[in-house]
């Protein structure tokens, strides 16, 4: 046993030495994962660029399946989102080390919600606006994990939607 976590210490002071500092300018990010909410347990799959010090743009697409119960009958819906976001990395300005990246900012996207006939509820697909605040922790130069909060009216109109991500990021 006392191999073991002395075998895992040194494994983990070699990683932390070789860590980066987050994205920097032209540099790509994937980021892939499962979130959190209310409404069924999203998967997702992103893409950041860094086009200026510490400001990232990125594409998003998410899809998750959850049920509802409507009256007693029980109905299957189907959720697709795509979605745009903009965050500010906060590494220089509040002197991170460079393993982490922590960062916030604003999204806006495209629900479209699938319904089977019959459904009584709301059907609406739409527009969604949200802010998000996350962190990563990169192991080396290329990957790390992440783990985000999201809030905003992005499921399909419902106001005060919230939930986050969880997934890893790879650089590129």
């Amino acid at each position: 046993m006392k191999k073991f976590i002395a075998t895992f210490c040194l494994i983990i002071s070699i990683v932390q030495v070789y860590a980066q500092s987050p994205i920097e300018v032209g540099q790509k990010q994937l980021n892939a994962g499962f979130g959190f909410s209310n409404y069924g347990l999203p998967v997702y799959v992103g893409l950041d660029y860094c086009f200026m010090d510490d400001v990232t743009l990125g594409g998003e697409f998410s899809y998750r399946s959850y049920n509802d119960e409507f009256f007693g009958a029980k109905y299957n819906h189907k959720l697709i989102g795509f979605l745009v976001n903009g965050n500010y990395h906060f590494n220089t300005l509040l002197d991170i080390p460079s393993e982490y990246d922590i960062y916030g900012g604003l999204n806006i996207g495209f629900y479209t919600l699938s319904s089977p006939d019959g459904y009584p509820g709301n059907k609406n697909s739409g527009l969604g606006l949200g802010l998000q605040i996350g962190a990563r922790y990169y192991f080396n130069d290329s990957f790390g994990v992440n783990l985000e909060l999201t809030g905003g009216n992005n499921l399909t109109g419902r106001s005060g939607a919230s939930g986050g991500k969880i997934g890893v990021s790879v650089k590129f």
